[in-house]
C-alpha cells in the first residue's frame, strides 16, 4: 500500500470569484483557458477515451499541476465527486481529475484503477508498483518526479537526523500512516523499530504542536516545511526535516495504466504523454494561473485539505530547488531509469515477500515502468 498524502493546510482566504462554467472561479483566469486550448492540440479523438480519467492520490495540490494546467481554469468543479472535469486543451476530449486519499476513504490508486475500469491513469509510486505487481501489476508511463518527495520532519532544533537510521536509533517516537509503503521497507532494513512508530497519524496537525515538535512525522517536502511554519498557527516555526529519497528512491506520484490495458491504450499514450511533458514543463516554469485554479477548487471541496496560493507557490520553488522536478537521468524530462528500478526491485521484493506480499516472479524494470510513450525532445 502507498504512502498516502498529509495535506492539511489550513483554510486560505478564499480568492475572489467570478463564473467559469457555472461555478466559482479567480478572477484574472478567463484567459487561461484560451492558452490551454492553443497549447495543447494535439488531437485525442477517436484514440483516447472521452473522458480521460486520472485517479490522484490527494486532495488539489500542486502536484498536480501538470494535470490542472492541460484544462485551464475552464473546468467544471464538481464537489459531489471530487472531481474537476474540462475540455483537454483542444484535444477534442475531457480530462477527469479525480481527487484521492481521504476523497476515495484512502483506498491506493492501484485498487481504485482495478475497481473502476474508467480510469486510464493513478498516481501510483515505484514502491506501490513493485508490492502489487503479482496481483494487480501498473506500468508508469510518466514520471510526475525525478526525485522522491516524501519526508520526515521534527520540531525540535536539537535533533540533527542524517539518515531514517538515525531517526530509529534515536527511539523517537514515528508518526505515520498505517498503509504506508514505506513502513514494510525501513522495518524490513531495521532502520526503524516497529515499536516506536505510530500508525494512528491522520495528517492532523494537532499531534506534533502537543508534543511541541518533539516528535517526528512524515509528510512531503511540497507540502509540510511551509504549512507549518507559515500556515499553523499553533507552531509558526519552521521544521526540519529529513527527505527519504536517499534511502527510498521511488518514482513517486508516477502517472501509471493498468499492465492489461496497455496494448489497448497505445495510440492514446503515445499521443498524451508529450502532452503531460510540455504540461509539467509550462507548470513549473509559470504555475501562477494553474495554481489559482488548484487553490479555488480544493476550498470549495467538503473536508478537504486547503491549498493556499503562497503555499503552492512555494510547492513548486522546492520541486526545484531541491530537484524533485528535474529530467531524467537520459536527459529526457519524466523519463525512468531501469537500473534504479532494478535496484528497488532487488532490496523490495524481499521485504514484501517476507511481509506476505510477494512480488511478480522474475520481476523486471519493464514490469513496472516504460519510456516508450516519451517525446525525448522535451526537457525541463
Amino acid at each position: 500500500m502507498p504512502a498516502p498524502r498529509t495535506r492539511v493546510r489550513l483554510l486560505a482566504p478564499l480568492l475572489a470569484a467570478a463564473l467559469v462554467g457555472g461555478v466559482a472561479a479567480p478572477p484574472g483566469l478567463a484567459a487561461f483557458q484560451s492558452q490551454a486550448a492553443s497549447a495543447y492540440r494535439t488531437d485525442l479523438t477517436g484514440v483516447c477515451p472521452n473522458p480521460i480519467v486520472v485517479q490522484t492520490n490527494w486532495w488539489p495540490e500542486p502536484d498536480h499541476g501538470a494535470l490542472y494546467q492541460l484544462i485551464g481554469s475552464g473546468g467544471t468543479e464538481d464537489t459531489n465527486r471530487n472531481v474537476y472535469v474540462g475540455p483537454l486543451g483542444s484535444t477534442g476530449v475531457n480530462l477527469e481529475i479525480r481527487a484521492g486519499g481521504p476523497a476515495v476513504g484512502f483506498q491506493p490508486a492501484t485498487a481504485q484503477e482495478y475497481a473502476d475500469d474508467s480510469i486510464l491513469l493513478g498516481m501510483i509510486g515505484t514502491d506501490e508498483s513493485i508490492q502489487t505487481s503479482a496481483e494487480q501489476p501498473t506500468i508508469a508511463v510518466f514520471a510526475t518526479y525525478e526525485k522522491n518527495p516524501q519526508i520526515f520532519f521534527w520540531g525540535n532544533s536539537d535533533w540533527n537526523f542524517q539518515s531514517v537510521a538515525d531517526i530509529g536509533k534515536s527511539g523517537q517516537t514515528v508518526l505515520a500512516f498505517g498503509s504506508a509503503t514505506y513502513l514494510d521497507v525501513f522495518e524490513g532494513k531495521a532502520l526503524l523499530d516497529k515499536n516506536q512508530v505510530d500508525t494512528s497519524y491522520t495528517g492532523d496537525p494537532s499531534r506534533f504542536v502537543a508534543a511541541d515538535g518533539n516528535i517526528v512525522s512524515q509528510g512531503f517536502v511540497t507540502s509540510e516545511p511551509y504549512h507549518y511554519e507559515h500556515e499553523v498557527q499553533a507552531w509558526s516555526q519552521p521544521v526540519k526535516y529529513l527527505l527519504m529519497d536517499n534511502e527510498l528512491p521511488i518514482y513517486q506520484d508516477a502517472l501509471a495504466i493498468r499492465a492489461d490495458k496497455l496494448d489497448a491504450n497505445r495510440a492514446c499514450l503515445q499521443k498524451l504523454v508529450p502532452l503531460l511533458q510540455q504540461a509539467e514543463i509550462d507548470y513549473v516554469h509559470d504555475p501562477s494561473a494553474t495554481n489559482g485554479v488548484i487553490s479555488d477548487f480544493a476550498s470549495k471541496l467538503k473536508g478537504g485539505a486547503q491549498t493556499s496560493a503562497p503555499g503552492a507557490a512555494a510547492a513548486v520553488q522546492l520541486m526545484l530547488s531541491e530537484g524533485i522536478v528535474a529530467n531524467g537521468s537520459d536527459g529526457v524530462f519524466a523519463s525512468f531509469d531501469d537500473s534504479r528500478a532494478q535496484s528497488l526491485i532487488d532490496e523490495l521484493a524481499p521485504i514484501f515477500a517476507a511481509k506476505g506480499k510477494p512480488v511478480k516472479d522474475a520481476l523486471q524494470p519493464s514490469d513496472v515502468q516504460t519510456n516508450q510513450f516519451l517525446d525525448p525532445t522535451l526537457k525541463l
